[in-house]
């Protein structure tokens, strides 16, 4: 028996998706929503973890799984529902340490297998979903430089990312320049737009 703990912040489609596990052979489905994923971890806990990416609050239920990844913290796979256009979703959950990505257009009669494959010590990945999680896992830039490109994106201008990261302008410029050159883009915007579109930021 695979247990799994589903957790998803909407009540009907959390009873949904536990309804559609729940039928697959040898499977035990726990739910949970977003306040509740430490306690459901606690003890025994569950076989693998199961969230869509698509869920409100889907970026801090990873968060706050990727919190619980320590040596003594969470010990079954994190597997995600999603979609190949949802890079920043799959970046973060490629942070978290995800085993399983499964396309929420894939046929669901095998799904009971994928929960038990992960179970096992396996990982899944649909195969619509390998080449963006390919660009998302693949990024050039350091977590300064990907900082600095976030800070700009939200529209700070150099001076205020150097007083908001405690650098000088002048250092703040040379990430900038940086992360252009890594994106193999042409100026600052262009690397905000492809940072974004490959879920980097």
């Amino acid at each position: 028996m695979t247990t799994v703990l589903l957790v998803h912040t909407v009540p009907l489609w959390r009873a949904s998706l536990a309804s559609l596990l729940g039928a697959g052979q040898g499977i035990e489905v726990r739910t949970a929503d977003r306040g509740a994923i430490r306690s459901a971890l606690a003890g025994t806990g569950p076989d693998v973890l199961l969230t869509d990416l698509d869920c409100p609050d889907a970026l801090d239920v990873l968060e706050e799984v990727r919190s619980l990844a320590g040596p003594h913290g969470r010990r079954c796979p994190l597997a995600v529902l999603t979609c190949s256009d949802r890079p920043r979703g799959l970046r973060r959950a490629y942070e978290a340490g995800a085993r399983g990505y499964i396309d929420k257009y894939r046929p669901v009669d095998d799904l009971s297998e994928v929960m038990h494959k992960l179970a096992d010590g396996g990982r899944h990945i649909d195969e619509s979903l390998a080449f963006s999680l390919l660009q998302v896992a693949d990024m050039p830039l350091s977590p300064r430089e990907l900082g600095v490109l976030a800070l700009a994106e939200g529209g700070e201008t150099v001076s205020g990312i150097a007083q908001r990261l405690h650098l000088t302008p002048g250092t703040v410029r040379n990430y900038l320049a940086a992360a252009i050159r890594k994106s193999g883009a042409r100026n600052r915007v262009d690397a905000i737009r492809r940072a974004k579109e490959a879920g980097w930021i």
